[in-house]
């Protein structure tokens, strides 16, 4: 009988077995959980980052409200109204726009060199136009409100108020522009308070109907330029009419007669919201004179003149429910915002015109 082999029974082959292992022993080692950790909380935290600087944008790109420029004045003198002398609501409100420019959300934006506020533009516009207007108002308080005729001695207060509000925009180390406007505004308190106290040699303000004519004369120059620039956001031909009215005026460069103008589609809301910022300042600066100067514009019939103007000036701070400044064609489909504003500001700037008159001659 012949032996028969049988085959050698061996444990079935597992080639995967050993590689499983080690991954899990990977899988679980203190080492690679550690270094997990630090990519995952760098990711979360990254991620968490991006968020709040999208939520802070957001928050800060909204346009500040309005105040009370005679609460304002009540606030700074104690709440006491016999202390509401000729002069300081229109300084009060000099006060409170240099205010708002600097403690509104987010502070003061346009020198900022980090996130959120160095990719923002829309408030650094608003901002700018907004110092355009509080600017022109301490320069007129320096060289006019607060002097009774040419020859008469600068305030002391104005003389650092009105070129601390013209520093540099845009400087955020040392000096920072904020340091500077904020002594704008001290002086500017100073100069209240010396309003207010009833010594006779100390500050002053004559409302009359010259100092008031004057500031307008910048007001209107103003509302014309950003009414021209907000009409060129959909473009036209426009004639050349800068010597007209006059044979003999010349100027420095000829230019064509005929020119294309129209703003750049980058340029569109930056356009706008400078508007948008300095109609809400000379919103609360018009307010403003609208008190201290009200004799003066009652003498003349021209009050409710003046109350017509504010009322134009309320419209241009109306809510915008648009996430974008659009740029529609005149009567096209889609909306116009910088041709709305421009309808706003020009009607204001054909007022501030009439009210000159009356000023003058009325």
């Amino acid at each position: 009988m012949n032996d028969l082999s049988f085959p050698t029974l061996t444990a079935p082959s597992r080639p995967g077995l050993a590689g499983h292992i080690t991954r899990v022993a990977t899988y679980y080692n203190p080492r690679t959980w550690k270094e997990k950790g630090w990519w995952w909380t760098s990711g979360l935290f990254l991620i968490t980052y991006l968020v709040i600087v999208v939520i802070l944008g957001i928050y800060w790109s909204r346009s500040p409200g309005t105040f009370d420029v005679h609460e304002k004045a009540l606030a700074l003198a104690g709440y006491d109204k016999t202390m509401l002398v000729p002069g300081t609501a229109t300084v009060a409100a000099a006060i409170g726009i240099g205010e708002v420019i600097l403690d509104k959300p987010g502070g003061y934006l346009t020198n900022d060199i980090t996130p959120p506020g160095v990719y923002l533009d829309n408030i650094p516009n608003w901002e700018f136009g907004a110092l355009t207007a509080w600017r022109d108002l301490n320069n007129s308080l320096r060289n006019d409100f607060s002097r009774a005729q040419s020859q008469s001695v600068e305030d002391p207060d104005l003389q650092v108020a009105q070129p601390q509000a013209n520093y540099n925009s845009d400087s955020w180390i040392f000096p920072s522009t904020e340091s500077e406007y904020g002594k704008a505004v001290t002086a500017l308190r100073h100069y209240f308070t010396r309003l207010t106290d009833k010594k006779a040699q100390d500050g002053q303000f004559f409302a009359r109907a010259d100092n008031l004519t004057a500031y307008l004369e910048v007001v209107e120059k103003r509302l014309g330029s950003l009414a021209q620039r907000l009409s060129f956001a959909v473009g036209q031909a426009k004639l050349n009419t800068d010597l007209a009215g006059d044979p003999n005026a010349r100027q420095s460069t000829p230019v064509a007669s005929l020119s294309q103008t129209k703003t750049s589609w980058f340029r569109i809301d930056d356009v706008f919201f400078e508007a948008r910022g300095y109609t809400w300042g000379l919103l609360h600066s018009l307010q403003a004179m609208e008190i201290d100067f009200q004799p003066v514009l009652k003498d003349k019939n021209a009050l409710v003149s003046l109350q017509q103007i504010v009322r134009e000036l309320q419209n241009t701070q109306n809510t915008l429910w648009s996430p974008l400044i659009l740029n529609g064609t005149g009567f096209g489909p889609m909306a116009n915002h910088s041709l709305v504003m421009a309808s706003y500001i020009s009607r204001v700037n054909a007022a501030v015109t009439d009210l000159r008159s009356l000023l003058k001659t009325g």
